[in-house]
């Protein structure tokens, strides 16, 4: 029996959606891989229904660099609303307390050193993380009690950016991964002596894929031709800048699509190891500018790990 067909496009590159208030990530994937008749799609990073901005969706043979956007520093801008908690930590759930206490600018500048750098954090209960098999979201709307472990993670930065009233605050954050923005606040107004929740949430940016270069749906419903849509796409090599690269041949490239080493010359080698000794991982293979592998470097010999079928 031969091999079914995949069905849809064979198309690769990254998408930078601009997700719109009231969508799933999972539903925005669907939607712009219906949009592009993608054969293969997935996301970078969950977003929140509620919150909007940079949804990173990979299509074909980028869907094999999802991981380094995933690992990827993400940055925030969002609104703490003081004075009352949500069983979601944003506006979507019910309130569960209430404070009368608004925390003035001076109190809030100085707990944010407690929550900058590495920190521990509960995540909420209404998120993606599986326990049991299960998505706590589920459970949690099932009324059931999700117990979390606190996890470590990094906030590389967090500033206040502007304050419309006494009951909300608009702050600037950059995150590693897996970190909360709603923890984040949620935490924060227990550290004031308050209540507090996410009223609004836009994420700027995920690694090198920024808000101000993203799409929205509804532009690329406004395009009937495909190759108008593709012409939206990003580049797989740019969710890779942060790798060294390494410069190779058509006959080195083809060796690396089969799954067998290359050897590159020594300058080549040098320039990707620097002064550093030993394997060196996640090294990318290009040739004329074309992403070919992603390889580690073990001496002259480039060993593929991730190969591109492009």
């Amino acid at each position: 029996m031969g091999r079914r067909r995949k069905k849809g496009r064979p198309v690769s590159g990254w998408l930078i959606l601009d997700k719109p208030h009231d969508m799933g990530s999972t539903e925005a994937v669907s939607k712009c891989r219906w949009l592009f008749q993608a054969q293969k799609a997935g996301h970078g990073g969950t977003l929140d229904p509620l919150a909007t901005g940079v949804l990173p969706i990979a299509f074909g043979e980028a869907t094999k660099t999802v991981p380094y956007i995933m690992d990827a520093q993400k940055r925030y801008r969002f609104t703490a609303k003081w004075g009352s908690s949500t069983k979601t930590d944003d506006a979507e759930g019910e309130v569960i307390a209430t404070s009368d206490m608004r925390p003035a600018v001076a109190d809030i500048e100085t707990v944010l050193e407690r929550f900058t750098g590495e920190i521990e954090q509960i995540p909420p209960q209404f998120s993606a993380i599986k326990v049991g098999g299960e998505r706590a979201y589920d459970i949690a709307r099932d009324g059931e009690e999700v117990k979390l472990d606190p996890r470590r993670i990094v906030v590389h930065e967090l500033v206040i950016v502007d304050t419309p009233s006494a009951d909300e605050t608009v702050f600037e954050a950059a995150t590693g991964k897996g970190a909360y923005v709603r923890a984040l606040v949620r935490d924060m107004a227990k550290a004031l002596g308050t209540e507090g929740h996410v009223s609004s949430l836009r994420r700027l940016a995920v690694g090198p894929f920024r808000a101000e270069d993203g799409v929205t749906i509804d532009q690329l419903e406004g395009l009937s031709l495909l190759e108008d849509r593709d012409a939206a796409l990003t580049p797989i090599a740019e969710a890779l800048v942060h790798l060294p690269q390494a410069s190779i041949d058509g006959p080195q490239a083809e060796k690396l699509r089969r799954g067998q080493a290359a050897v590159v010359a020594p300058p080549v080698a040098k320039g990707v190891r620097g002064e550093r000794a030993g394997v060196i991982e996640d090294v990318l293979a290009v040739c004329h500018d074309e992403p070919v592998a992603i390889c580690e470097l073990d001496g002259l010999k480039l060993k593929p790990g991730r190969v591109f079928n492009l």
